[in-house]
């Protein structure tokens, strides 16, 4: 093992476990378990939420198999990347205030509480759940893979060997800690992203002796890597526009990110987020993507493109740099499966064991099935990535597409849109979830563009058709939304 790139990069997990235990310290002394393990008590800043939302949606797929595509297509596929800048700002300006504020106003806990309250139904509830249990998995395994593969290329382990360490290092610290723990080591991991992003990109144009000389190599190898369209022309210009939905707007509806929207303590930190996110997640994706292109020309024919950015590190930087940098893309993993893993507990726990299952479940039985939900569903996930995919990129992106045809619908037009129901939302979920896993497996790229942009479009005018069509019978429940969502 090179211990001068793994003392730093061990010095990282230390750091976090000794967060993870004072943040499990602060929820014994805790008045209300739920709103602190789950939303870290809406305390949030400007700063902290800004890195928490940068070091979530920064995940493998940012710093791993982002790099990896961008090696193997060139300089189109930095094109798209950027696409990603617009997220923090929007999913802020489009929920922002209203959706902290209602969230405070019926005690929301889950983007799932929301729901419930808004549409007043449990198939709702449940399809909800089970949309997020399903699509996390699949989002999850991909950060548990590109988390094995970064140790595996540090330590010369097996990918095996390699995929436990990384798992018993999440489950300790997130299990124990909750959202407060994710929190505060997102913000801690959001700068070394940011610094190890800086750093690698600029011992990658030093190692390829300047951006020309790059440049020319990249032409040399082949002329279309520096092309808009990718290094075998297969990214057109509709195809680049339909990431516009999948990461861009469509973000909106990503339930690890929304929930952002209801952590925050004021106005102020949400405003603060917005720019200090914006600039973050934008340096982030150039840098980290700009380095998986140039690494080409640096060392060419690398054959298992996930293992692109431990190799350049390794390769470009010394031993006790490389240890600093690559603490960056475990930190974008770690933080991405600690808010998934929270998630998909509290939709089991929350959303579906307190709510229709036992509501009168004590404080103490509660607390302990989450963390024990937690720390399962971790397990089962390891156990689902042993086998991983060739490119984990397209995993992730196959599980944004999916929360993202559940739920930005009945989430955007649920806090907008008075008339909009539960016999809508219902129609949207399943059309939306229906519609994308039959396109995704049958015609992955129907007229050119990502399977994600016709289900979001039929999820939508399902939504306002079948709400236009089947009026909501419930007027106390009319009531009670015109006096919490006004």
């Amino acid at each position: 093992m090179n211990w001068e790139v793994l003392i730093p990069f061990l010095g990282l997990l230390v750091i976090i476990f000794i967060i993870g235990i004072y943040a499990a310290g602060h929820l014994k002394n805790s008045s209300g378990f739920l709103q602190d393990y789950f939303l870290g008590s809406r305390e949030l800043g400007g700063f902290v939420l800004a890195m928490t939302m940068v070091a979530t949606y920064g995940s493998a797929s940012s710093f791993i198999g982002g790099p990896g595509a961008a090696y193997t297509i060139g300089l189109g596929w930095v094109l798209l990347a950027m696409i990603q800048v617009v997220t923090g700002y929007f999913v802020l300006a489009v929920l922002g205030k209203k959706f902290a504020i209602v969230a405070r106003k019926i005690n929301a806990v889950t983007i799932i509480d929301f729901l419930k309250e808004r549409y007043n139904s449990k198939w709702v509830v449940l399809l909800s759940a089970g949309s997020i249990i399903i699509f996390l998995f699949a989002s999850m395994i991909a950060q548990w893979v590109g988390g094995g593969r970064l140790i595996e290329s540090l330590t010369g382990l097996s990918y095996t060997s390699s995929l436990f360490i990384f798992a018993i290092s999440i489950l300790v610290y997130v299990t124990i800690g909750g959202f407060r723990a994710v929190a505060l080591t997102e913000t801690i991991q959001g700068i070394i992203m940011f610094i190890g992003t800086l750093i690698i990109l600029i011992g990658t144009i030093i190692a390829g002796g300047g951006i020309p000389a790059i440049i020319k190599e990249l032409i040399g190898q082949n002329p279309n890597l520096i092309s808009p369209f990718g290094h075998d022309q297969s990214l057109t210009p509709i195809y680049l526009s339909s990431f516009w939905i999948l990461v861009g707007v469509g973000v909106v509806g990503l339930p690890q990110i929304a929930v952002r929207a209801m952590s925050y303590r004021h106005a102020k930190a949400m405003h603060q987020a917005m720019i200090i996110g914006t600039i973050v997640v934008g340096f982030i994706m150039l840098g980290m993507h700009l380095s998986g292109v140039f690494a080409r020309a640096i060392i060419p024919g690398i054959e298992v493109p996930d293992t692109v950015m431990p190799l350049l590190a390794m390769e470009v930087l010394p031993p006790w740099l490389a240890g600093i940098v690559l603490s960056a893309p475990m930190a974008a993993i770690m933080s991405t499966v600690n808010s998934l893993l929270l998630i998909v507990g509290s939709s089991i726990v929350k959303d579906v064991y307190l709510n229709y299952i036992k509501p009168d479940a004590t404080d103490q039985a509660v607390k302990r099935i989450s963390m024990s939900v937690t720390g399962l569903v971790g397990i089962l996930v390891f156990f689902l990535s042993i086998n991983p995919p060739d490119l984990l990129i397209w995993l992730n992106l196959f599980a944004f597409g999916g929360l993202e045809a559940a739920f930005i619908w009945p989430v955007v037009l649920g806090l907008y849109w008075r008339r909009g129901n539960k016999y809508g939302a219902i129609s949207s979920i399943i059309v939306g979830v229906g519609s994308y896993i039959l396109i995704h497996t049958t015609n992955p790229e129907p007229f050119g563009m990502h399977s994600v942009v016709l289900p979001v479009f039929f999820s939508l005018i399902s939504f306002v058709v079948v709400s236009l069509l089947v009026k909501e019978k419930d007027l106390e429940h009319l009531r009670n939304i015109d006096a919490k969502f006004s």
